[in-house]
């Protein structure tokens, strides 16, 4: 993804909300495939099914990240409405499904409104129904769109005195650290006057890591291959999802869980109308998840042009969450 560090998210409610279609995928996947190694982009791993598929994940016994971020959002929500203050209206990217994003609500003083925003349109928009009904008192407008790139947010609530962001679950290391200060350089300028809330996983035992992305149900190697079963779907690809195996490990030396697929034989595979080939053990590379160390991710922060104020983390040490202050 190639960010502009000086583009910001305008204000423009009344434009229409950009929504992620086949074209959009299948340009990313052709376009992928040619590549050496091949890959693809890993927000195409985010349709519906994708998206809910990922929440199976979030249950399982060996994906520590949500349970352990969820207990630190209520443990310290207190003190993390302190730093956000009252009266603001929070912009959530990559808006999951409410779960975490309850609990600040309901530790802030007078939240004025809500923006959660999704590339999915059908997930985003049920989540942001299920919430606007349990908070009939605030402004939830949900935005279909991808936050990789310069967005078109509604204008900041009439009462609201600061915007400030929400970006939970770790999905900041889907980014490369240098494509991550350029999406923090973008959000510290959105959200001037205010401050971002990051989930950020932590370096540990590399057994931990693997654990967490093969777990022993395979619904991670079931979400890895929907990226396939989306192309099927939506490209008139031909993928055979029988004969790609889901590969994740972990990169010391780059501080990365990788995930593949790898092609189990030589085989011919037709999407958009080209035709590609997979040798046998050939890769299609589907998404990174860096992780940090506290002390590394406050100097990307600062790097990106936030202050670092508060960390939380639990006592394992596997997880933190960061407050930004952006000036």
């Amino acid at each position: 993804m190639n960010l502009d560090p000086a583009s910001i998210l305008s204000v423009a409610a009344s434009e229409p909300p950009f929504e992620s279609d086949a074209a959009d995928f299948a340009r990313a996947l052709v376009c992928g495939l040619r590549a050496v190694p091949k890959r693809v982009p890993c927000k195409y791993l985010y349709d519906a099914a994708g998206s809910a598929l990922f929440e199976r994940i979030c249950d399982l016994p060996e994906y520590y990240p949500t349970r352990t971020e969820l207990g630190l959002l209520e443990h310290h929500a207190g003190e993390i409405a302190r730093h956000i203050g009252d009266d603001a209206e929070l912009v959530e990217f990559g808006a999951g499904s409410g779960v975490k994003v309850r609990l600040l609500l309901d530790a802030l003083a007078r939240p004025r409104a809500y923006v959660p925003i999704d590339i999915s349109g059908p997930h985003v928009r049920a989540a942001a129904g299920r919430l606007a009904a349990d908070y009939p008192g605030l402004a939830v407008r949900p935005v279909v769109a991808d936050y990789t790139r310069p967005l078109q947010l509604p204008a900041v609530a009439g009462e609201a005195r600061r915007r400030v962001g929400f970006f939970p679950g770790s999905t900041i290391g889907n980014f490369a650290p240098d494509e991550a200060v350029r999406f923090l350089l973008m959000a510290s300028r959105v959200l001037k006057g205010g401050g971002l809330l990051v989930g950020v996983d932590l370096v540990k035992d590399p057994a931990v890591l693997h654990a967490a992305y093969n777990d022993a149900a395979g619904v991670t190697a079931a979400f890895n291959r929907n990226v396939l079963d989306r192309a099927n779907r939506e490209l008139d690809a031909d993928f055979d999802l029988d004969r790609f195996a889901h590969y994740a490990f972990y990169h010391p030396l780059a501080q990365r869980i990788e995930m593949h697929l790898v092609s189990l034989d030589r085989q011919h595979i037709h999407v958009a109308g080209e035709r590609f080939v997979f040798a046998a053990g050939e890769a299609l590379h589907t998404e990174d998840s860096y992780k940090y160390t506290v002390d590394g991710f406050r100097a990307l922060a600062v790097r990106a042009g936030f202050v670092p104020a508060a960390v939380w983390s639990d006592p394992q040490q596997r997880f933190s969450l960061h407050w930004l202050e952006s000036l």
